[in-house]
């Protein structure tokens, strides 16, 4: 019994650290992003270029900020776990919370980090050939701000493998999982039918 609650407390801390970083990872993206801008000459004057001014960076910079909305509560769940030894959600809510809202955040990170280092992979060259250097360092700054952003990705998706595991052993199983006593087999599709008909 002993051994289960440090290991529970362990992975507790484990998921903390990770929820930590990405909170950093995160916060990290937000500021380089939203301050990134570019000034450049033109034949008449000079255009300031901010990140609004793609659609892209746009996309990426709400994926940054609903990713640090969702990592910032969960961290703040997460510290009251550890410290008070009980979980803020109590049931199988809590349980299916990190579940569910893990992998739909990471991907949106995912998703994110795709938009803003391809259009800057995409733009640098031919901004620069034009333009030169004030647009190297702004493509620059994006891509170490989507990197950044990858980086958020990867240690949310790892924290979605935590919730994954603690899923089954908390929540009770679905009646489509159980197993038919005639096969031994499970019979998804029958019983998910069965449960349609009544």
């Amino acid at each position: 019994m002993e051994a289960n609650q440090a290991t529970s407390k362990g992975s507790r801390t484990v998921v903390l650290v990770l929820r930590l970083l990405t909170f950093v990872f995160l916060l990290t993206a937000l500021i380089i992003l939203a301050t990134n801008t570019a000034t450049v000459e033109t034949t008449d004057d000079y255009d300031k270029i901010k990140f609004q001014d793609f659609i892209a960076f746009r996309y990426m910079i709400a994926t940054i900020v609903i990713g640090f909305a969702y990592n910032l509560l969960q961290t703040t769940i997460s510290i009251y776990n550890i410290v008070t030894g009980n979980r803020l959600l109590s049931g199988d809510a809590g349980y299916l919370f990190d579940f569910y809202g893990d992998k739909v955040v990471s991907y949106l990170l995912a998703t994110g980090a795709a938009a803003g280092l391809g259009v800057a992979k995409e733009l640098h060259p031919f901004f620069t050939d034009q333009l030169e250097l004030p647009l190297n360092k702004f493509f620059a700054m994006a891509c170490a701000s989507g990197s950044l952003l990858l980086l958020g990705f990867i240690t949310t998706a790892i924290s979605s493998v935590f919730s994954s595991y603690a899923l089954p052993k908390k929540a009770p199983p679905s009646p489509c999982l159980e197993l038919q006593p005639e096969t031994g087999s499970r019979d998804y599709v029958a019983e998910f039918h069965k449960q349609l008909l009544h």
